[in-house]
């Protein structure tokens, strides 16, 4: 579907905002013993995700990027925001459909995207606890010079984390998700069942 690479400065944001992610999955958490202890579970869990999506941007395809975004991301949660006021028109025949096609969508942005930028460090900052959520400043330095800080969030699910979300300078990346969601929809008064193939295809 054509709104799935928007030109101008929000396509820029969301390629940095994705090479930021990777940039921090792939960085090895640091704790300390002042962290709180589910901040200290948070970073640990990281590290799990930073080994699976680090092994993905070496291999650079959408299937290795698929496996560990159906392993780590909160898909249903993503996938559901990303509707917005479309949500209650997705029923319940059509949802497995739906997450698979958000998944997939995710796994080929990340692949075309993230080849374009070369990081070459990153250093990780604070885990902060916010109720059930831990968010995780990261700041990343690419090989252009260009440096910005990611905070990308875990939060809570069934007894450990998921990742949530990503923002790089205050832009979400599942909020840009969802204004390409729902640009889609409103264009075609809203039938959830044309997503659901165009992210299928």
């Amino acid at each position: 579907m054509s709104e799935r690479h928007p030109a101008g400065p929000a396509r820029l944001t969301r390629r940095l905002a994705v090479t930021g992610l990777l940039a921090a999955f792939a960085t090895p958490a640091l704790s300390t013993a002042a962290f709180a202890s589910s901040e200290q579970k948070a970073l640990t869990y990281m590290r799990k995700v930073g080994k699976d999506m680090l092994n993905a941007h070496r291999q650079g395809t959408v299937a290795s990027f698929k496996r560990a975004i159906q392993r780590h991301a909160d898909v249903g949660a993503i996938a559901d925001y990303s509707l917005g006021q479309y949500r209650s028109r997705l029923s319940a025949g059509q949802r497995e459909a739906y997450y698979a096609g958000t998944t997939t969508f995710m796994a080929r942005y990340f692949a075309d995207q993230s080849r374009e930028y070369v990081v070459s460090k990153y250093e990780i900052g604070k885990a902060n606890q916010d109720g059930k959520d831990v968010s995780v400043q990261t700041k990343v330095f690419l090989m252009s010079g260009q440096s910005y800080t990611v905070v990308w969030k875990l939060t809570e699910r069934k007894g450990g984390f998921k990742v949530a979300d990503a923002k790089v300078m205050g832009f979400s990346l599942i909020y840009l998700q969802r204004g390409i969601f729902t640009s889609f929809l409103s264009k075609r008064n809203g039938d959830v069942a044309q997503l659901v193939a165009a992210l299928n295809r």
